[in-house]
């Protein structure tokens, strides 16, 4: 009995589909390739139009003022000069730049810890406890945003006034709490909702109390929202310029950004190179301020914690 061989499947039509699978996938690879480089050419040149203007800030403020106003545009300083600097720190005929600095950094830094405080305690108390007139609570913080700032000067400046605390550090500090406290309550209130309640449940399980579950378990978990919300107050707060014209209008009490605008001659000749040497050194406690907690801001809040 001789044993039937089955004919041989032929390979053409496998082989055909091998080969436009491998063109499909160098053709899908090609376009990822493309797409990638276009994307990066895209990304280079967003970062260069973002960054140029401070790269001008800080090449005008080492030119002197009269290669500022020569009608050649210089990329580089060719008469590099750190006398704006000096003008700045230094000049007798004008307001110190130092005392400027502090009443800055000393409301700012109030402003921050105290905003912190008292908007991690509200977040707290709107994600955690269920109360009455809860959501009303978090409407008007929503609504409180949306006023300008610009249209509450009268009523600011009376009640300040009232309280005789104009040209005040502690009277610009309470407007200043007043102005950042909504967003930061809400900043906060995303943050505190991303940690879930299940880890303190099972650290009070674990025997620790209410509040031990809270500081040992939750808020380490909390420090990147508390730093990122820390740095908008602090931008906020530093580069503030209506309130603190209003409010602080003297010499020895003036903030920053309205020391700044004493540069500015309506009927002369402005001296720019000091303008930008100022806002370079205006800059530099932000920039500072950034690089120091850039690492917990960029650090993820709870990967990882709730495994199930």
């Amino acid at each position: 009995m001789s044993a039937t061989v089955a004919p041989a499947r032929p390979v053409v039509g496998s082989a055909a589909e091998g080969a436009s699978s491998r063109s499909a996938r160098r053709t899908g690879g090609g376009r990822r390739r493309v797409m990638t480089w276009v994307l990066s050419a895209v990304s280079i040149l967003l970062f260069l139009f973002f960054v140029f203007p401070v790269y001008w800030m800080v090449n005008t403020s080492f030119q002197p003022n009269n290669e500022i106003r020569g009608s050649d545009v210089n990329f580089w300083p060719e008469e590099f000069t750190l006398r704006n600097y000096a003008t700045v720190l230094f000049d007798p005929g004008r307001t110190p730049f130092l005392p400027a600095a502090g009443n800055s950094l000393v409301i700012t830094i109030l402003t921050v810890i105290i905003a912190l405080v008292f908007a991690f305690l509200a977040a707290i108390a709107v994600t955690r406890f269920r109360f009455r007139s809860r959501r009303a609570f978090i409407i008007a913080i929503l609504v409180i945003q949306m006023i300008p700032g610009e249209a509450m000067i009268v009523s600011v400046f009376r009640v300040i006034d009232g309280w005789h605390l104009l040209n005040t550090i502690i009277g610009l500090t309470l407007v200043y709490i007043a102005t950042v406290l909504p967003f930061t309550i809400w900043t906060l209130r995303g943050f505190v909702n991303g940690v879930p309640a299940e880890l303190e449940e099972a650290a009070m399980i674990d025997g620790c109390s209410r509040a031990g579950a809270f500081w040992r378990v939750t808020f380490p978990l909390l420090a990147p929202g508390l730093i990122a919300t820390g740095v908008f107050g602090f931008i906020q707060a530093w580069n503030e310029f209506i309130m603190a014209l209003v409010l602080n209008a003297r010499p020895e009490m003036m903030t920053l950004p309205v020391w700044l605008r004493t540069y500015l001659v309506a009927n002369g000749t402005t001296n720019w190179a000091a303008i930008m040497a100022g806002s370079t050194l205006m800059a530099i406690p932000v920039i500072v301020f950034f690089l120091l907690v850039q690492g917990r801001m960029t650090s993820g809040l709870v990967s990882g914690a709730v495994k199930g």
